[in-house]
Parts: structure tokens; sequence; C-alpha cells
């Protein structure tokens, strides 16, 4: 692969993470430097894991996943964002402390928004491409690109408020769809 093609598919993959980074910090549910350094880590660090391991596990891993990792990652990102939408409308926190940037919210996001490269890893490996460099810059491609997202995403949220969380609920429940949609298509 060219440096080219391999910067366009990090790019590509990083765009479900980079939307819900900008979900998550224009609700207003994580704030913070520290917030956007966690989301742009774990992020980038799945996205360029999931590779590796398609590469590494070859044939005999996707069937296996490829039956249920659209279910899975909607399921993951349609709880997380009805969540977001109920607080939004009901103008309550179910829990003050509910952060997407932290624990068991920031795994289950990062598994659903990087699925889709777990395939890729694979593809990549049948091609015979360098597995580990491209997984490197899909890595440091996402975790720049949610840094960017969350940035931009920070000035949003002073102007909306709580219709910032009906936004980033709508979000990822379509990202879930959109990967649901497409899977069941079979595209």
């Amino acid at each position: 692969m060219s440096v080219m093609e391999t910067l366009l598919l990090a790019c590509a993959l990083a765009m479900d993470a980079t939307a819900v980074t900008v979900a998550a910090r224009a609700s207003g549910a994580s704030r913070g430097r520290r917030a956007g350094w966690r989301l742009g880590w774990h992020f980038g660090l799945f996205q360029g894991i999931m590779p590796l391991i398609g590469g590494l596990a070859g044939r005999a891993l996707l069937p296996l996943i490829a039956a249920a990792d659209h279910w899975i990652a909607w399921t993951l990102l349609t709880v997380i964002g009805g969540r977001m939408i109920r607080e939004g409308l009901t103008g309550e926190q179910e829990d003050r402390t509910y952060d997407p940037s932290r624990g068991w919210s920031l795994v289950m996001l990062s598994v659903a928004t990087s699925i889709d490269a777990l395939a890729v890893g694979l593809g990549l490996s049948m091609l015979g491409a360098d597995i580990w460099r491209t997984a490197a810059v899909i890595a440091a491609v996402t975790a720049a690109l949610v840094g960017i997202g969350f940035w931009l995403a920070s000035k949003m949220a002073r102007l909306s408020g709580r219709g910032m969380n009906l936004l980033g609920g709508a979000i990822l429940i379509g990202i879930g769809l959109r990967i649901l949609i497409t899977h069941l298509r079979g595209g």
C-alpha cells in the first residue's frame, strides 16, 4: 500500500471514533483536556490493535466475528446514544459523574468504533501489506483526528448546552444504524 492509501484508510477508519468524540464532548458529558487525551489514546489504541488482531488471526477469526460484529457495535452505540438522548429530553443526568471518556463506557465505545478495523487487518494480511506500519498509522491518525474533533466540539458545547445531548445521542445511534445496515446489506 502506498503512503497515501494508508493515510486515506486511516482517516476512513477514524471517522466513527471522531464522531463519537464530538458527540461526547459537545454534549458536555466529557470535559477537560484529560477527557480528550483519554478518548484520543483509547480510540487510537483500539484502532491500532484491531487490524493487528485481524491480520495475525487470519482467516479463522473473521467468520466468527463477522456474524455478530455489526450487532455488537449497534447495541453498544445505541445504548450509550439512548442514554444521552434521555438526558437531553429530561434535562437531568441519570448520573452526574457519567463520562463516556471513562471506565466501561470508554472501552465499549472503543470496541464499537474499531470492529471494522479488525476486518481491515484481515484484508491487509491477505494483500501482504505491512500490517505493523499500517496499524501504527491508523492509531496515530485516529488519535490526532479524535483530538481535533474534541477541540472543535468544545467550541460547539459552549453554544448549545442540553440540545447537544440530543444531537450527540442521535449521532451515536446513527453510526450504529449505519454499521448495522451496511453489514445487513452485505456491504
